[in-house]
């Protein structure tokens, strides 16, 4: 079942609006060079705190980001990617992974917890907990009646208080969108030794609308805009992860890259000029984001 291709919606990416794809594409790029220039700040030691890269799964958040822009966010430690393709500030996320004063939490909680509530965004990030905001978001659905999305990985959708807050979720039928961010590892462990039950089954049998898809932006975009209707809803996205749970180590090349797949179909829809333009674009504000002369500034180095 677990595939680059599985699920995607045969032709999606041509009847996407030209404008919501390339923006698409945007959110993708902001995520990628903003990490491909934060693991630099790292081997040249600007960053010496640990560090959780979402690279490899940007494109779930990118996607949602465009149909659920309004929702509360819960994200899990590997959180870069939400904030920042949820509208956050690329300057405070800098300045959290540099320890600065500045960053989105004073500088003091690091890159697996990052907030942001300004410029309409709300979005609380992991406490320590693998799965923790699984409840935490569930019950925020329950007290404020708005909705809200909860990404969270195949390791933690195993822990008890997960499935126990998906039933509460269910039985109150509270406006939750679950999201599994399913890069088939916990630490380093695959699925396969670790269970051999779906999430996906489960979450149907609460009675919510449950499906399996690969992390092709344009289907997860699709499928995001049928669910947000009918909460609450599960979805499980087959994705690879770029980097090991924690630093800048890769376990070699992943089981498919995204991106790369996302900019052949760029060109197969006409699209490639734009797209790179996009991407050039992109890529030089994040290198002046991350400037060393400007890092040994604010660090006084």
């Amino acid at each position: 079942m677990r595939s680059s291709t599985f699920g995607i919606i045969p032709g999606i990416s041509k009847k996407i609006k030209t404008d919501i794809t390339l923006e698409m594409f945007r959110r993708i790029c902001i995520v990628r060079y903003f990490e491909l220039n934060a693991i630099e700040s790292v081997k040249t030691g600007f960053i010496e705190k640990f560090i959780y890269l979402s690279s490899g799964e940007e494109t779930i958040p990118a996607a949602m980001s465009l149909v659920i822009p309004k929702f509360s966010i819960f994200s899990q430690h590997r959180c870069h990617a939400a904030y920042l393709s949820f509208g956050g500030d690329p300057v405070k996320l800098r300045d959290e992974l540099l320890g600065l004063s500045t960053g989105t939490s004073g500088g003091r909680a690091g890159s697996n917890c990052i907030q942001c509530h300004e410029n309409n965004i709300t979005m609380f990030g992991h406490h320590g907990l693998i799965g923790e905001n699984v409840p935490l978001g569930v019950g925020a659905a329950l007290g404020s009646g708005k909705p809200v999305v909860c990404f969270f990985g195949d390791g933690a959708a195993e822990e008890d208080y997960v499935f126990a807050s998906m039933g509460f979720a269910a039985t109150h039928k509270l406006p939750v969108l679950f999201v599994c961010e399913d890069n088939n590892l916990s630490i380093l462990t695959t699925l396969s030794v670790r269970r051999s039950w779906s999430m996906t089954n489960v979450a149907k049998a609460f009675g919510m609308p449950g499906i399996d898809v690969t992390d092709d932006p344009w289907t997860i975009y699709k499928k995001t805009q049928e669910l947000k209707n009918n909460l609450p809803a599960f979805i499980n996205i087959y994705t690879c992860r770029a980097y090991w749970h924690n630093s800048i180590g890769t376990d070699g090349p992943p089981e498919w890259d995204r991106f790369h797949i996302v900019k052949n179909e760029l060109k197969k829809i006409g699209l490639l000029k734009k797209a790179e333009y996009v991407e050039n674009t992109v890529k030089m504000s994040m290198e002046k984001l991350w400037d060393k002369k400007l890092l040994q500034k604010l660090l006084k180095k």
